[in-house]
């Protein structure tokens, strides 16, 4: 088995300079790559690929890690975060390179072979390395990962919102695409009347005129029935049979499925997604996956990220992230502080404290629990600058990785804060020292508050 290639800046360019001698060594960046211990983190990953197939050889495993958290960190695209790397010599050297680079690191569609192969596993020690990091810079203690607050939140998936006369519609103009390119000649499309009729049945939903538009809805299952229909009888080989079977199992349960039905298909390409109701004012109905955060009680460190590949009412996720953040930060979870949504969690290995109450609370758990609601600004932030908003990765893999991988992109989100506000108290306390202004006396007090 092939390892993926290990970075060596050793040997010197004749005609260019190193980045470590140009670029600002106190870059909050360049700080925190020297934190990382990048060494073990190569060693616990432990990638191997089969040395038969073709191509070139695998990158170098740092440069796959460091991509991956830049692109959290900022919240960029494949693309985005592969062509900001070449114009970005702090990040080059935050990837490991001491030269500067001209050429895209790697194709950008590599990153997504590279997300399934570190797995959930190896994004889970990535982000166990951004605590070791934690506790390197001294943001946090050990004993900090023993009391944390645990929510819920919705990860949106990357579909449009879902209406019974587009599903209708898309599945049969799915059906109809796949049957030409398999050569199956069909009895009849509806490829103009089903487009005009979807054209109605959204105006009559738009102007409340549920009666005309039910109607129009039976219509389109009628055109998607036809379609399976004729199908199901002309696909006789067991090859065709297995190139309609996904598509038609779904267009299935689109044409059986009710109001009241449960596991409804809110998309085809996604068909996973299931509907949240919250009890937002402003977004009643969130459609993707349900995500439990455990982060630090302290510091907001995220401990884990655990997305539900079905809907689960919030009491019964908290087991599952708990022994989620024990597994990644290696501390057993003493305290966890949650909401009212909680109630009848059947957590009996910590002690969990729920918004609201009273019995055997002391003055210094009611000043912790009053600390709960602190978790919600970091999930904001997480929606706001994370990819937590909406997942843009398929399939329940892709749900649980990017969960995960938000996480890390918060952890190193708050490490460089912490390195930038070191930095501005330290030059805040440069200033005071040269300000004429300040006595001896209000200099020396000005120190002892820095």
């Amino acid at each position: 088995m092939s390892k993926p290639a290990t970075l060596s800046t050793a040997q010197n360019e004749l005609f260019q300079p190193r980045l470590s001698t140009i670029l600002n060594p106190r870059h909050p960046l360049l700080t925190l790559e020297k934190s990382i211990s990048w060494e073990a983190l190569e060693s616990d990953l432990n990638l191997t690929f089969s040395p038969d197939k073709a191509g070139q050889p695998p990158k170098p495993v740092r440069l796959i890690v460091g991509l991956l958290m830049l692109q959290h960190m900022e919240g960029l695209s494949d693309e985005m975060v592969v062509s900001k790397w070449v114009e970005n010599p702090y990040w080059q050297a935050f990837c490991g390179f001491d030269h500067l680079q001209w050429r895209l690191p790697l194709d950008p569609s590599s990153l997504t072979r590279w997300r399934k192969k570190m797995g959930e596993e190896g994004l889970e020690k990535v982000l166990k390395a951004t605590l070791q990091t934690a506790l390197t810079m001294g943001v946090a203690k050990e004993e900090d990962f023993e009391k944390v607050i645990a929510d819920t939140t919705v990860m949106e998936a990357n579909i449009a919102y879902p209406t019974d006369g587009r599903l209708l519609q898309e599945a049969r103009e799915k059906l109809v695409s796949l049957a030409k390119k398999e050569g199956l000649c069909l009895r009849q499309t509806y490829v103009r009347v089903g487009a005009a009729l979807l054209r109605k049945v959204q105006g009559y939903a738009h102007a409340k005129q549920f009666k005309r538009m039910n109607q129009g809805l039976k219509k389109l299952k009628t055109y998607l029935g036809r379609v399976v229909r004729d199908i199901e009888r002309k696909a006789t080989d067991p090859q065709r049979q297995g190139s309609f079977a996904e598509l038609l199992a779904l267009s299935k349960r689109l044409l059986e499925q009710t109001k009241t039905s449960k596991n409804k298909v809110y998309s085809l390409h996604a068909p996973h997604v299931y509907c949240v109701a919250k009890g937002k004012a402003r977004r009643p109905y969130e459609f993707g996956a349900k995500v439990s955060l455990v982060v630090s009680h302290k510091q907001g460190l995220a401990l884990g990220a655990l997305a539900l590949e079905r809907p689960a009412y919030d009491g019964h996720t908290l087991e599952g992230a708990l022994e989620q953040a024990c597994r990644i930060s290696g501390r057993p979870v003493s305290q966890a502080f949650v909401d009212r949504g909680y109630k009848g969690h059947g957590v009996t290995k910590s002690d969990v404290y729920i918004s609201g109450q009273r019995r055997g609370m002391t003055k210094l758990l009611r000043k912790a629990l009053k600390r709960r609601s602190a978790i919600e600004p970091h999930i904001g932030h997480m929606k706001a600058e994370g990819k937590l908003g909406r997942n843009f990765l398929k399939g329940i893999l892709g749900t649980k990785l990017n969960a995960l991988l938000v996480s890390i992109g918060h952890n190193l989100r708050l490490l460089l804060a912490f390195l930038k506000s070191l930095f501005v108290l330290f030059l805040g306390w440069v200033i005071a020292q040269k300000s004429p202004f300040l006595d001896h006396k209000n200099k020396q007090k000005l120190f002892q508050v820095i």
